[in-house]
């Protein structure tokens, strides 16, 4: 393990103006409002959650899961983690704590497994429990939800997971895993956001189960869906990956279509055309898009008090694109705002107790997958 020391990265940035329309990325000021403090590496790191002590859960790819204390740089596995198929984009996905985690200390993850019919995303749930020796585990995992169908492929699990503000449901989004029409398949819930009640089931009241659907669907038409947010309203924000072209930020709202595969702001890998989204075409059209592409990963709506001109926003983290990007929120509206060069893949954004603004880098295609700490800059 490293523990390494301040550093400032690059001061390089690619960015995108509020005032642009929304198919359209452009460049600003090169300054960034933030310094970066290198704080830890680990191994294809995939997301990060708080615990109430300042500590924090870390998933790895391919299967691991960390308590890092950022105070002093412990690294402590966690065991009872299930078997994990990390081939292609498959991997130990999202960790989030329970909404009454200070009663009974369950800790919700997604994984990609080998199953029946092939590979599919799966969500599971444990208690946290660390020894009087320092050992942690999570203990009585299980699997309370499985995405319909498992499929040959190893990518497109999407796999993000947010409770809502009442804490009553768990939403879960499962991606189309590059075969296109589940997405539109009623019966599936592949290239969907799902509305479970907390322990895996469907909750009552999906918009579409009356119509055939799968009872878990709350919105389909999705492609890759790698970051939900709530924001202080309610409201429910998505970015997913598009095509070649066309990724998206999404207001999420019961029953509605979005679209892909019959839709998109992108085309086909293999050239082939994609309808645009119109006005009338029946489908709910992204409210950001990007072209060329940010390839969005992680998602965090901002409430700390640290950046306080920032209160209000959403922050993306860029794969390709090797960026942090920052949307602006107003109502059911959203614009481009920042997009800072990070100069590596950032795979997780995450806000922290006192408002600092965490990311992770996933340790591919020359990240270094490390953990970095933006701060507001100085003067």
């Amino acid at each position: 393990m490293r523990h390494l020391a301040l550093t400032a990265l690059p001061l390089a940035l690619i960015a995108c103006s509020a005032d642009n329309a929304v198919g359209q990325n452009s460049t600003t000021s090169a300054t960034k409002p933030f310094k970066t403090s290198v704080i830890a590496d680990f191994d294809a790191p995939w997301a990060m959650t708080f615990m109430p002590d300042g500590r924090m859960l870390v998933t790895e790819k391919a299967g691991e899961m960390i308590l890092f204390d950022p105070k002093n740089g412990t690294k402590i596995p966690v065991a009872g983690i299930p078997p994990v198929d990390s081939e292609g984009q498959g991997a130990l996905m999202d960790v989030v704590l329970a909404p009454d985690f200070a009663r009974n200390r369950a800790v919700y993850f997604s994984f990609s497994e080998a199953g029946q019919g092939g590979k599919g995303v799966a969500l599971a749930t444990g208690a946290f429990h660390q020894a009087s020796d320092g050992t942690t585990k999570l203990d009585g995992v299980k699997v309370i939800f499985r995405a319909s169908q498992y499929v040959d492929g190893n990518g497109h699990y999407s796999g993000r997971i947010a409770f809502s503000p009442d804490g009553r449901y768990l939403f879960f989004t499962n991606g189309e895993r590059q075969k296109f029409d589940p997405a539109q398949d009623p019966k599936s819930t592949l290239g969907k956001v799902l509305r479970l009640n907390l322990d895996g089931t469907p909750a009552a009241g999906n918009p579409l189960a009356a119509k055939g659907f799968h009872p878990a669907v709350w919105s389909y038409g999705h492609r890759n869906l790698l970051g939900i947010a709530f924001d202080k309203d309610g409201r429910l924000w998505e970015q997913e990956m598009g095509p070649k072209g066309g990724d998206e930020v999404n207001l999420i709202k019961p029953g509605l279509n979005y679209g892909y595969p019959r839709v998109s702001n992108g085309s086909h890998y293999d050239g082939r055309d994609i309808p645009d989204h119109k006005a009338g075409d029946g489908y709910e059209a992204p409210k950001l898009w990007w072209n060329p592409v940010i390839s969005p990963a992680g998602l965090v709506y901002y409430s700390g008090d640290l950046f306080p001109q920032w209160k209000g926003s959403l922050f993306i983290g860029g794969l390709s694109s090797q960026a942090l990007i920052r949307v602006k929120l107003d109502g059911d509206n959203a614009s481009k705002a920042d997009q800072w060069d990070m100069g590596a893949r950032i795979r997780e954004v995450e806000q922290g107790p006192d408002g600092a603004l965490w990311l992770l880098e996933d340790g591919g295609r020359g990240s270094e997958g490390r953990l970095l700490k933006l701060t507001p800059a100085q003067g």
